[in-house]
């Protein structure tokens, strides 16, 4: 009977940790090899309810020790259920001018968030995507392990 007690707080807390109702999307694609290809957009899908709800985007980016650059520019397009297309650059800077990088590190990784857009009014509920490539002189850059997106609802 303790055991079963002990698993079920476990289950309680853990849905409790994991709960958050302010998050549309938060997801990462790995790039094979720590390489992303100029050629390989990563796209990221999310839906929206409502047309009264405003939104902030985030970029997340991982990145390895090997990664030649400070910065990384992204070249991005928003795409709403009516297949109308918001295009964009941006830059996100990696590291400061000492070379020390500037994201959450843990064994050679470095996880950079960086808000993208803020108070995001969506007009059209249904099924938006987000495209991201990236805007780099190689063509294969090297070094970057993850991309990922997170829409979030302001309350």
């Amino acid at each position: 009977m303790k055991h079963f007690l002990i698993l079920i707080f476990l289950l309680l807390m853990l849905s409790i940790v994991s709960c958050d109702p302010r998050k549309v999307t938060d997801e990462f694609h790995s790039l094979k090899g720590s390489t992303w290809n100029a050629d390989s957009l990563q796209t990221f899908q999310f839906p929206v309810f409502r047309k009264d709800q405003y939104h902030n985007i985030y970029f997340n980016v991982r990145n390895d020790r090997s990664y030649p650059f400070s910065n990384l520019w992204l070249f991005v397009a928003i795409e709403n259920p009516l297949g109308e297309t918001r295009k964009d650059t941006i830059q996100l800077i990696l590291a400061d001018p000492s070379g020390n990088w500037l994201g959450k590190g843990f064994s050679g990784i470095y996880t950079h968030r960086a808000l993208y857009m803020q108070n995001v009014y969506f007009p059209d509920p249904g099924n938006y995507s987000i495209r991201i490539g990236h805007g780099m002189r190689p063509s294969l850059l090297k070094g970057i392990t993850d991309i990922g997106i997170r829409v979030e609802k302001i309350n």
